[in-house]
């Protein structure tokens, strides 16, 4: 028991320290949970920790992650999906594969082991990419999208690896006997219901597991967490929930399938469910706790004397391992027509080995088609794989999207009119505003970055012009010099940011509407000099309050009056609080700020409790 808790305190301890100084420093979580692992290394040496076993573990992070994912994913969007699945993945995972293997052929492997390695290494990480899109908000970016539907065929594509590598195995492998590679490397195979079968029946207990995972999830999951939800027990919903993404972990494993594929289709068929947010809620931190630990283990595992021994190899082989993937990467994306600023991101996001190579790794090692020594030196080079991918977010960020990204694949529209209004972006917002100005006779010229959805509006006559309104040129074309009213409804706050200080400081007597993203970018915005900004949620969540006190039993002109005393209480406070912003340094840590804040709030907090009081009482 010491043992234990010995153990998990320094894990948790290395996790704690590590990823808030990493993330402070912009490197991100997954790099400070690999420099977590690799500080404690050998401190768990010495206690004699098993750390592969420990690996095994924190890799069910990957399959709850990939349940997750899948819970955001409706099998309709999917299906719709399919022709970037097919054709960026199976492109990717083709031609890496091919390009990785014709490499180690060149150095001297064996084809069978080249092609082995070539499958191991053209996986990437779903892991990394993901959490890593997540945090910085580009998983929904057009590059972000892109990598998603590579990542998903890659996790289709472990099956068809799982049943080729075996037919790869080498002579003098397998009558030096599996026994001896298993020990070495602490890979059991475990129980596989298939392992024996004619491949006809195999083959049939493989799709059979696959349709039960549907009907579990489309017919008998709803039941099960109904009866379970009478309990009125959220521990027990937890446990259910655990329960089922274990359960089809090992199904999928006992039919020699990836139990990481078996919960991402678990959680496509429970898209639609009502349970889908409690199940998500639920499974959420353990997701995180495991994936964390997955992380440390990856860089705790690492064999610091054999990668001292051998630096040079295994830093060569990592770094063509990243240049072959990003080569392969950058020609799919200028195939298929991604923006250059996109294929950056994908190209890079990918580029990187993956956690399935661990496993892939092992099972080739028990079916004889890698040697103890070439498995080793593979492990390293897929570990600094993975190390140096949080490196290559932070040189997209830093390097190329500031000095390569800034035009466009496609040439910006030549613009023909100018009006006295410009509306930079129509999406969900500046669309509404597009058509309320149109209604009321205005004409305004409106520029958005996303070419698509312009080719969409444009079938339904609706004419806007394509390309990046914080260039001061295509401003500048637009007419800014002369116009009245610049409306900016972009959704980045970056981009927002960007182009509310420039127009603020060239063009004073230009009238600016900006679209802040919450109430800390409101005082931002205030204190670049902006003096019309609309909070993106705030009608809506005003509206709500609203409908709320009806609910209540307030009548609608009181539940009216008690939603204007309150919006009228919030903007006021705020002007008084948005004068005392900086900058320069964060919110939390501007005193005045917060003392300010403290002492409205004990102000006005039990006079507006007064007033909604009296109109109750009122009536009106």
């Amino acid at each position: 028991m010491t043992e234990f808790l010995i153990l998990a305190f320094v894990i948790m301890m290395a996790g704690v320290v590590a990823v808030p100084l990493a993330t402070r420093f912009g490197l991100g979580s997954v790099l400070g949970y690999l420099l977590a692992g690799m500080a404690i290394s050998p401190l768990l040496g010495a206690l004699r920790v098993d750390v592969s076993a420990l690996q095994a573990f924190a890799e069910f992070g990957v399959v709850m992650m990939l349940f997750i994912v899948g819970l955001e994913l409706e099998p309709k969007k999917l299906w719709e999906m399919r022709r970037r699945l097919v054709g960026l993945g199976g492109g990717q995972v083709l031609l890496t594969t091919l390009a990785l293997a014709g490499a180690m052929m060149a150095a001297g492997q064996e084809w069978r082991t080249a092609i082995a390695i070539g499958m191991v290494l053209a996986l990437s990480s779903t892991a990394i990419i993901v959490q890593t899109l997540t945090e910085k908000g580009l998983l929904k970016s057009e590059g972000g999208e892109a990598s998603f539907s590579v990542l998903l065929f890659q996790d289709v594509a472990v099956i068809p690896m799982l049943a080729i590598l075996p037919f790869l195995a080498l002579p003098e492998l397998a009558t030096a006997g599996a026994a001896s590679a298993e020990a070495a490397h602490g890979h059991g195979g475990g129980f596989n219901l298939t392992e024996g079968m004619p491949v006809w029946l195999s083959g049939l207990t493989t799709l059979a597991a696959v349709g039960a995972v549907v009907l579990i999830g489309t017919y008998l999951t709803r039941p099960v967490f109904r009866f379970i939800a009478a309990a009125h027990l959220r521990e027990l919903f937890t446990a259910t929930a655990l329960v089922f993404v274990i359960g089809i972990a090992l199904l999928m494993t006992i039919v020699g399938l990836s139990p990481a594929l078996g919960t991402f289709l678990a959680g496509v068929v429970l898209a639609n469910s009502e349970y889908r947010h409690e199940l998500e809620s639920d499974i959420e931190p353990f997701k995180g706790l495991l994936l964390g630990l997955f992380f440390i283990t990856v860089g705790a595992g690492i064999d610091f004397t054999l990668a001292m021994e051998n630096w040079n190899t295994v830093l060569f082989w990592a770094a063509v391992v990243i240049a072959v993937k990003a080569a392969v990467l950058a020609l799919i994306a200028r195939v298929a027509g991604i923006r250059r600023q996109a294929s950056w991101l994908f190209s890079l996001s990918l580029a990187q080995a993956g956690e399935f190579a661990f496993v892939l790794i092992g099972f080739a090692v028990a079916n004889f088609v890698l040697d103890g020594e070439t498995a080793d030196m593979l492990l390293l080079i897929v570990a600094l794989t993975m190390l140096a991918t949080p490196l290559l977010f932070i040189a997209y960020s830093r390097l190329i999207e500031a000095a390569y990204c800034r035009g466009e694949e496609r040439e910006a529209d030549t613009i023909e009119e100018e009006n006295p209004i410009i509306i930079a972006g129509r999406g969900r917002v500046g669309g509404i505003v597009d058509r309320m100005l149109d209604a009321a006779g205005r004409r305004a010229t409106v520029i958005d970055y996303d070419s698509t959805h312009l080719e969409h509006l444009k079938k339904f006559g609706v004419k806007s012009y394509f390309g990046d309104a914080t260039r001061p040129d295509l401003l500048a074309s637009a007419g800014i010099a002369r116009a009245r009213l610049l409306i900016v409804a972009l959704d980045e706050r970056e981009q927002i940011d960007k182009l509310v200080q420039y127009a603020i400081k060239n063009f004073p007597q230009l009238h600016v509407i900006a679209r802040a993203i919450d109430r800390d970018h409101v005082y931002h915005l205030w204190a670049m000099g902006c003096r019309d900004v609309i909070r993106e949620t705030y009608d809506a969540a005003i509206r709500m309050g609203r409908s709320a006190y009806e609910a209540l039993g307030a009548d609608r002109q009181a539940a009216r009056a008690m939603a204007d005393a309150f919006e009228e209480m919030d903007r006021t406070s705020m002007r008084e609080v948005a004068d005392l912003y900086r900058l320069d340094i964060p919110a939390y840590e501007n005193e005045p700020l917060l003392a300010k804040i403290r002492e409205l709030r004990a102000e006005w907090d039990p006079k507006l409790r007064e007033m909604m009081d009296d109109i109750v009482q009122r009536g009106h």
